[in-house]
């Protein structure tokens, strides 16, 4: 098994930055955006980048607030279930393509997720995907690691 070292402490140099990004985060808790959905885009955008801090702690979360664990389980695949709902497939494919930003966001699933989620909540979910990502950066970069239960 390959073990990690740590690298430097973010936080400790540059607490202004974690600052603001915790804010970021404040921000997201008076959006209209369910808890649920957002421990979704969460777990998704974590799932594509690879995070394993984050994947830990927004699994444990989600579960806190009552999803249910076999939707976690499946959520790589949630295209093919029906388990999750019109507005969450919307998210969830925003999501998936701002996180894969490289391949741009499609037309069709901008639009989409405009029609389902109207302006206001798009907008919302847009930032909460641009939130976990960065997170998602300053986590594998500094190569913080998930703590054993």
């Amino acid at each position: 098994m390959k073990i990690m070292e740590k690298r430097l402490n973010l936080l400790q140099i540059e607490p202004e930055a974690y600052k603001v990004m915790r804010q970021f985060e404040e921000y997201l808790s008076g959006t209209q955006i369910k808890p649920l959905q957002k421990e979704l885009i969460k777990i998704r955008a974590s799932q594509i980048n690879g995070c394993a801090y984050c994947l830990n702690m927004h699994t444990k979360d989600a579960i806190k607030l009552g999803e249910n664990p076999q939707r976690i389980f499946v959520l790589n695949a949630w295209r093919d279930t029906v388990f999750f709902s019109e507005e969450e497939q919307a998210i969830l494919a925003l999501t998936e393509e701002v996180t894969l930003i490289p391949d741009h966001v499609s037309d069709e699933t901008y639009d989409r997720a405009l029609k389902v989620l109207g302006e206001k909540t798009l907008a919302q979910v847009i930032m909460a995907i641009i939130v976990i990502n960065s997170w998602n950066r300053i986590a594998i970069t500094s190569k913080t690691l998930p703590e054993q239960d």
